[in-house]
């Protein structure tokens, strides 16, 4: 079976790399709107994987990554038309330049192919992977979790359909219905159908996937996000971007998990942070520095400083200076996303050159790295690696490029 869909991916990515901008748009709007229209059919489906999520005791933040509501599905459909709504990258000409032998070389975005997504129980991520790769002419196989297996196989239907109607091949997109591991496995050997694979989902999944595939892949990250509070930072403020990035959503991977401080400031900061934190019953894990403005921290280990809780947990570590606080988080953070909350406009500027992360921020909460609030309409997944794309991969992440060369009879002598 994984061969049949391999063999139809493959056969597919020709016709759907040469689709207009126009049609591609029409399809991606369809879509949105019959998703919203089968709302009432996404729901019950996705109410199954929940059921059998808390029977198997899904932690809480997995189980609202799995969650959809009429709101997640009005914004996914959004999504889908934010992304119609942006320029098609496919077939753009750059650098063109004319060499002395008066040839004219320039570089055409064109599609990856075929792209393979391994994820977990993320049903969104269904409906954003395939408006990413559908506009920049790629063919989608997808390979979700059984956590998630009726919600997916719902949501493909919907956008098989929309395809249907525009007379493109439902190969467009195709669902591996099979959850095993050894499916899994499997795929990821695929390499003579699948140009590219990109695991979503956690670190097991990821480092699995890195390790066994002799596909290439894009290694999107787990984040260990770190907030550091500067000595020089407005308190209030820091409290507010604290709550927010650890609280807002926490089975997320732009979430913060560790909170560093200067050592000038804990004072004044932590009794205010463990009040409003305390709204959420946020477990904080401190060093002793730290413990010592805490009424009921417990002590933080080595292995804290390292930890992607995705939980109602936050690590909490006193520094002594901005240096401090990047060697910190140059050694344990995943390469995602940090911030620092300062007034000082030169630690700003140090933080931003010296932090090793895909997406640094000054004054701003972690939760923003995320494609559609960075204006590419979804994401593909956010790349902590540092080869071809970093960060939320939008459109542009999806293509690759080919020399196009204009000549006039011109041979080499």
């Amino acid at each position: 079976m994984l061969e049949l869909i391999g063999k139809q991916a493959k056969e597919a990515s020709v016709s759907v790399s040469g689709l207009g901008t126009a049609l591609k748009n029409d399809i991606l709007l369809e879509a949105a709107s019959l998703l919203e229209k089968e709302e009432e059919i996404l729901l019950a489906a996705n109410e199954k994987d929940r059921r059998r999520a808390v029977e198997n005791g899904m932690a809480a933040g997995l189980l609202d990554r799995l969650t959809l509501t009429p709101e997640r599905i009005h914004g996914i459909a959004d999504g889908l038309r934010q992304v119609a709504a942006l320029e098609d990258p496919i077939g753009a000409v750059s650098n063109m330049k004319r060499r002395p032998n008066g040839l004219l070389i320039g570089k055409m975005s064109v599609p990856i192919g075929v792209i393979g997504v391994i994820y977990e129980a993320r049903p969104n991520v269904t409906a954003d992977v395939f408006a990413l790769c559908f506009k920049t002419g790629n063919v989608t196989v997808l390979k979700g979790g059984s956590d998630a297996i009726s919600s997916n196989t719902a949501i493909v239907k919907v956008l098989q359909e929309a395809l249907k109607k525009h007379g493109v091949t439902e190969h467009a997109l195709q669902l591996i219905e099979d959850t095993s591991r050894e499916t899994a496995r499997e795929f990821m050997h695929l390499g003579r159908y699948i140009d590219l694979l990109i695991p979503r989902g956690g670190a097991g999944l990821i480092r699995t996937v890195v390790k066994e595939s002799t596909i290439p892949v894009i290694e999107t990250g787990t984040g260990n996000c770190h907030v550091y509070v500067d000595e020089s930072a407005d308190l209030e403020m820091a409290v507010k971007i604290i709550f927010n990035a650890k609280t807002q959503r926490i089975g997320v991977c732009n979430a913060e998990e560790s909170l560093l401080v200067h050592r000038n400031v804990r004072e004044k900061l932590l009794p205010m942070l463990e009040k409003k934190l305390s709204e959420k019953d946020v477990e904080l894990r401190a060093d002793p520095e730290a413990a010592e403005f805490l009424q009921h921290a417990v002590p933080a280990t080595e292995e804290d400083w390292g930890k992607e809780y995705l939980d109602y947990i936050l690590s909490i570590k006193t520094v002594g200076s901005v240096e401090e606080a990047i060697a910190h988080i140059n050694r344990y953070n995943t390469g995602h996303s940090e911030s620092i909350i300062t007034e000082n406009y030169d630690h700003a500027q140090k933080f931003l050159r010296e932090v090793d992360a895909a997406c640094v921020y000054v004054n701003a909460s972690t939760r923003f790295t995320d494609g559609f609030e960075f204006g590419f309409g979804a994401e593909i997944g956010i790349s902590t690696q540092k080869l071809h794309a970093r960060g939320p991969m939008g459109l542009e992440a999806l293509t690759s490029t080919k020399y196009i060369i204009y000549g006039e009879g011109q041979i080499r002598e």
